[in-house]
């Protein structure tokens, strides 16, 4: 297991930068107002030659109610538990306060062991703020500027002695983004690869605000892990965690609410959504989150598009469930819309939960998986060709001019989604209406329900770079004998 390290300090005083400074990548959102983080964000840092798993936590404020900065607070206290260390920031340029105190005195309490840092102690500035900071007795503050760089290695001298031997810690590496459009070699049949650890399942979750998808992910997860509660909004960052689900090795990320782009105002709304995007793009299967009391609004079926145009498998959990009355009569009616309102994932999962009671999570890790199996089929091309024998002799593709186009040969080139290619007679000139026909065809046949399908449609002329070129007569062949021979 990794060496774990916590961040924790009080509001706006660095730690989201520190976080993504040891990470190497902008993975927290930054922004000046306070209060920005409010789940715990977990990162492969490298600091260096040392690797440890970094935390990024909320700011630490003074509330222990139920209230939203109560509920955040406890869940950094709760990472602070989980810590082999703890790295403490203070700002050296605003000086010691109360609350840092209070945060020291809860530390000193704590297991972990407690780096004291003075960030954005660059310059004069910081300078009396630093000296300060001695006041807390938690020995010597380190100074540094995450926002600069400034004072990292001191850090990393100060985190060597505590951290596990480099044997340990080999192999500790980030998670590789999903591969999409592998390509597939002719006569490749290889069977489908399930999700190990070291390549686990990637699943991100989204949805409309207020939907339930921190809530999912904490059922899922079988404890408290992200924030959650009755406001609108919470989650902001996009939290990836990792977890055996149904014994399928699995990464989640948890996402900000995307509403509709017109009341998108807020610059920080706008970041959340922003990675929220992302995170559909790194994922390989997305589960749309939708709330069982209005479900299907505009919004849920644009979320719904973007996934499958970004190619992914999708998967539609109804959430709210153990809320709704005539169950059955409600079941049809999501079904008959989904159809209806989403004809591009026909055949989609669309699975009934209640993330509150943990009911329909077997089904729902059931769908994931199939999903992803299918995402990941091939299709061998000789039953390729079979097919499309069938299909053209069920429905011909239209005769333009009354000159019929011929489909003569398909094959698969990619996965991860399926993507074909079918080489034609005039491909621009075959209707939309038809491809849809093929597609679907593909659908049932090959038994792919719901995910994205690429289709491709080429001619065989594009091959044959003499096509169109005027065969030369018995004079222009004299005449070229002609020229050569006075060359001669």
């Amino acid at each position: 297991m990794s060496f774990t390290v916590a961040i924790v300090g009080r509001p706006n005083v660095g730690k989201s930068t520190l976080f993504n400074r040891l990470v190497g990548k902008r993975l927290a959102l930054v922004d000046d107002r306070p209060g920005v983080t409010r789940d715990l964000r977990e990162g492969e840092a490298r600091l260096a030659g040392l690797r440890f798993t970094v935390i990024d936590t909320a700011g630490l404020e003074d509330a222990t109610d139920d209230s939203l900065q109560g509920r955040m607070r406890r869940l950094t206290e709760r990472a602070v538990r989980m810590a082999d260390a703890c790295l403490f920031l203070v700002d050296a340029r605003a000086g010691i306060t109360p609350l840092d105190r209070e945060l020291a005195q809860m530390l000193r309490r704590a297991e972990a062991d407690v780096i004291l840092v003075a960030n954005k102690a660059e310059g004069a500035a910081g300078e009396a703020g630093a000296l300060e900071a001695y006041e807390l007795g938690l020995g010597e503050p380190i100074r540094i500027s995450a926002e600069h760089g400034e004072g990292m290695g001191d850090l990393a001298a100060a985190l060597h002695p505590l951290i596990e031997t480099s044997e340990q810690q080999t192999g500790q590496a980030e998670a590789a983004a999903p591969r999409t459009d592998v390509a597939v070699a002719e006569g490749d049949e290889t069977a489908y690869a399930a999700p190990t650890r070291s390549h686990p399942l990637q699943i991100a979750v989204v949805g409309r605000p207020n939907a339930g998808k921190s809530t999912l992910v904490n059922a899922i997860l079988g404890e408290e892990r992200l924030l959650t509660g009755p406001e609108a909004g919470i989650t902001r960052d996009a939290i990836s965690v990792s977890a055996d689900w149904g014994g399928v090795p699995v990464r989640i990320f948890d996402t900000a609410g995307m509403r509709k782009r017109a009341r998108v105002q807020d610059k920080l709304e706008k970041l959340s959504v922003a990675d929220a995007l992302r995170a559909v793009r790194f994922a390989e299967v997305v589960v749309v989150v939708i709330d069982a009391q209005a479900p299907f609004e505009t919004q849920d079926l644009r979320i719904a598009d973007l996934a499958e145009r970004e190619g992914r498998a999708v998967v539609v959990a109804v959430n709210k469930w153990d809320l709704v009355e005539d169950r059955q009569a409600r079941l049809a009616e999501l079904r008959e819309a989904f159809e209806r309102l989403l004809p591009q994932l026909r055949g989609a999962p669309l699975v009934t939960v209640s993330a509150l009671t943990g009911k329909g999570l077997e089904r729902l890790v059931e769908a994931v998986t199939r999903a992803h199996e299918v995402w990941n089929r091939r299709v061998p091309t000789a039953a390729l060709n079979r097919w499309l024998a069938e299909v053209v002799a069920a429905h011909p593709p239209p005769a333009p001019g009354g000159r019929r186009i011929r489909l003569r040969y398909a094959t698969q080139v990619k996965t991860r989604p399926p993507g074909f290619v079918i080489m034609c007679s005039r491909p621009d000139e075959l209707p939309d209406s038809y491809r849809r026909y093929l597609v679907n065809a593909l659908r049932e046949d090959f038994d792919m329900p719901g995910t994205p399908i690429r289709l491709t449609l080429r001619s065989q002329a594009e091959k044959n770079p003499f096509r169109g070129r005027r065969k030369p007569g018995p004079s222009s062949l004299r005449k070229h004998l002609e020229r050569g021979a006075r060359r001669g």
